[in-house]
């Protein structure tokens, strides 16, 4: 269209041509010059219409070259399109696949480590257990030393109890004893000829009974020994015995003494006569070789005591020491039930306790050896 517009306008009609009303001279040829124009005019009118179909022909051509060209391309994608998607499925199948072997292999990790922490505290506590052995063990051997360093320097009497320590007795006095008894009738001479420069003696003979109270509370402890004196063994002792027999006068004094034994940590040693007492305590509750500080009357003093590592000692008379010494052996003997070095039957260990008790007793009666 505008390759027409641009001849139409290079190309005007022959229209509203001015032309004189008289012809001259000079014009007398000039219709025929205007029939020539009329048909020039004719001519390029035909070649414009030429030129407009040639472009519309061309257009259409390229319309359909365009679209034909945006089909294929269109195609091009589609294909292309389709091949992203086949791609983009087959690595979301990897990915899956992937996040499903990584899940296993956590798990399995997981499962390990689990299993190695269960191992490790299995082991852990095997180990823990045979450490609590050895240090029971070791705790149990140093405690029966420091029983033996403790009855040596509380200065037991110097004759060990034969009866509750038969292991002591000579091989050749057990065996005499034995063949005394089996051959009793053999020695009746010897006997009879002795009894004649020897006055008979009577023959005392002591009587026992449990006492099923008592009996009970001592098995319900020895179930799990304990040194608390909550439980109702150890209760009743202490309010019958124990408590007693460490009452002096010197109640301050008397305390400490009574912590000294339940700690273990009481030291029983002789005077010697020259010994002076140095310590931080005054003198006069320190007490002297003349003067007991337990009791403050004057009495001979032949031991001294000190508590703990106080490096103070006290002066104490023979039968405080004997009230002392009793029940450190009752301590003593319940301390090794409780670490397991008395292997005997229940009613032995029990006869023992007692026989303990009456010492206690009888050291707070007044009674003691002749060796204190």
């Amino acid at each position: 269209s505008q390759v027409s517009f641009e001849e139409e306008s290079q190309n005007p009609p022959a229209v509203g041509h001015w032309k004189p009303l008289m012809p001259s001279k000079g014009d007398k040829e000039e219709p025929e010059g205007g029939c020539r124009d009329a048909g020039g005019v004719d001519e390029p009118q035909s070649t414009e219409q030429l030129n407009v179909s040639r472009l519309r022909s061309s257009s259409v051509e390229i319309r359909e070259k365009g679209s034909e060209f945006l089909r294929d391309e269109l195609h091009k994608a589609q294909k292309e399109l389709k091949l992203k998607d086949k791609e983009c499925e087959r690595l979301s199948k990897v990915r899956e696949q992937l996040e499903q072997e990584l899940e296993e292999l956590t798990a399995s990790l997981f499962e390990e480590a689990h299993k190695m922490v269960r191992e490790a505290n299995t082991k852990q506590a095997a180990a823990e257990k045979q450490l609590r052995e050895a240090r029971g063990k070791i705790d149990m051997l140093q405690a029966e030393v420091t029983a033996l360093k403790t009855l040596v320097i509380t200065s037991t009497p110097s004759s060990p109890n034969r009866e509750l320590h038969p292991q002591l007795q000579s091989p050749s006095k057990a065996g005499f004893r034995k063949g005394h008894g089996r051959n009793k009738s053999t020695s009746s001479a010897m006997v009879s000829a002795a009894s004649q420069n020897v006055a008979p003696e009577p023959i005392s003979r002591e009587c026992k009974e449990v006492d099923s109270i008592l009996f009970a509370e001592f098995q319900a402890w020895k179930e799990s020994p304990t040194l608390d004196k909550s439980c109702s063994f150890l209760d009743r002792i202490y309010q019958e015995d124990v408590g007693p027999c460490l009452d002096f006068t010197k109640r301050e004094l008397s305390e400490l003494v009574r912590v000294a034994v339940e700690q273990n940590t009481l030291t029983i040693e002789p005077v010697a006569s020259q010994t002076v007492p140095v310590g931080k305590v005054p003198a006069e509750e320190c007490g002297g070789p003349k003067k007991c500080a337990l009791s403050g009357l004057p009495r001979t003093c032949k031991h001294r005591i000190m508590l703990g590592d106080s490096g103070n000692y006290y002066y104490i008379s023979p039968s405080c020491r004997a009230r002392i010494t009793a029940v450190c052996n009752f301590f003593t003997y319940i301390r090794y039930i409780q670490q397991g070095l008395v292997r005997q039957d229940v009613e032995l260990m029990y006869w023992e306790v007692m026989r303990l008790r009456r010492e206690m007793s009888l050291a707070k009666l007044g009674f003691y050896p002749s060796e204190m």
